[in-house]
């Protein structure tokens, strides 16, 4: 059974949940967000609570319960208080700036590296070694954070590379004479 799914979602007054037609639409003071329901899956939404039940007890069905309440849950929070990601850059010359709708990195490369940044999220960099993306999507900006982070992963020896602000690199030690 799933310990996730047995939960119930209690919803802040500031926001407005909405079944139909097996989409659930959340809707708070920081925008709109919706979710395709599974088939496998029963849910209700009464008094400020939603609940999710799985329609049978197979194996697909429990999977998508804790899932769904999983899904629903980072809607409501994500209307209501967003998501934030910190990341820092380590790295002589090293930096990061906001022009516009563009990040721009300087990461060693040749080049500076020019990341688009999507409808729905903010960046800012409050000093250009520090990056902040904010957005109500929970994977949207986890996955924003992710790409950035490819562009140059922290390496052990020296650190150098952009790492989550929470992230420990472990360091190794250098050639011996």
């Amino acid at each position: 059974m799933s310990r996730v799914g047995k939960s119930p979602i209690e919803v802040p007054d500031s926001v407005t949940v909405e079944i139909a037609n097996d989409v659930i639409k959340a809707k708070g003071k920081r925008g709109e967000l919706s979710y395709t329901l599974s088939n496998e899956v029963n849910v209700t939404y009464v008094d400020n609570v939603v609940s999710i039940v799985p329609k049978s007890l197979s194996k697909r069905s429990r999977s998508m319960w804790g899932t769904t309440r999983a899904q629903i849950d980072n809607m409501v929070k994500g209307v209501s208080e967003g998501f934030t990601v910190n990341m820092e850059i380590n790295g002589v010359g090293y930096r990061a700036a906001v022009e516009g709708k563009e990040l721009v990195l300087q990461l060693g490369y040749s080049h500076p590296i020019r990341y688009a940044i999507p409808d729905g999220i903010v960046m800012e960099c409050e000093r250009p070694t520090a990056i902040s993306i904010e957005g109500n999507n929970k994977q949207q900006v986890g996955q924003l954070a992710a790409e950035i982070r490819a562009f140059r992963p922290p390496e052990p020896f020296k650190g150098k590379g952009i790492k989550y602000a929470t992230e420990t690199v472990r360091r190794k030690e250098g050639k011996k004479k």
